[in-house]
């Protein structure tokens, strides 16, 4: 009677194998190549990060800094990539900061070439080449094709005057794949550009 009852037990909650069909309809997550660069001691780069946050401090009439999140020089060209986390489907970019990028994009593209992304993105996993992110280009916004909003169009203005409001409808929607494959192309442009 163990036996029968051990065998019925083991026949009620005995996984069911999954059919090709729903093999088939599951989503395959691809994994990237192990990064080029790699943080070695994390520990490290935090420290050095939080030793400059402690540069300007409260009664100083200087307020905090901006960084540069990706910086890509090659043969004196250069790509740059500013990295923005969406909130309801935009992306809040300081005006000081954007007005100095606007000035090192003019003045880089006077003697040599140079590209400066915005990046949006959600919650992502760079490692997943098929993760999606949303772009535009330093000449899209100088030209206008990207809004230049200081206050949220659908409503929500809490008092961002100071910054620049992005909606994601208004960047191209691509791949981090396809990203890499921008930042190729680029590095392959001043390749010719030097010969």
């Amino acid at each position: 009677m163990t036996n029968e009852t051990s065998d019925l037990i083991d026949t009620i909650y005995e996984k069911k194998k999954p059919d090709n069909s729903e093999r088939d309809s599951q989503q395959i997550i691809r994994k990237s190549p192990k990064a080029k660069y790699q943080i070695f001691d994390e520990s490290e780069f935090t420290r050095g990060r939080e030793v400059l946050g402690d540069l300007i401090v409260h009664g100083m009439l200087a307020s905090g800094g901006t960084d540069i999140d990706w910086l890509i020089e090659h043969k004196g060209s250069f790509v740059i990539l500013e990295f923005k986390g969406f909130h309801n489907d935009k992306i809040n970019i300081a005006k000081g900061q954007m007005i100095a990028y606007e000035k090192l994009h003019e003045k880089l593209n006077q003697s040599t070439k140079c590209y400066l992304y915005v990046v949006g993105c959600d919650d992502i996993d760079f490692s997943n080449p098929d993760s999606t992110i949303w772009i535009f280009e330093m000449n899209q916004w100088k030209s206008g094709a990207i809004p230049k909003n200081t206050s949220d169009i659908y409503g929500d203005d809490s008092g961002r005057q100071n910054k620049f409001i992005v909606y994601r409808e208004y960047m191209e929607e691509i791949s981090v794949e396809k990203l890499r494959d921008v930042v190729d192309s680029h590095w392959k442009e001043f390749e010719r550009i030097t010969q």
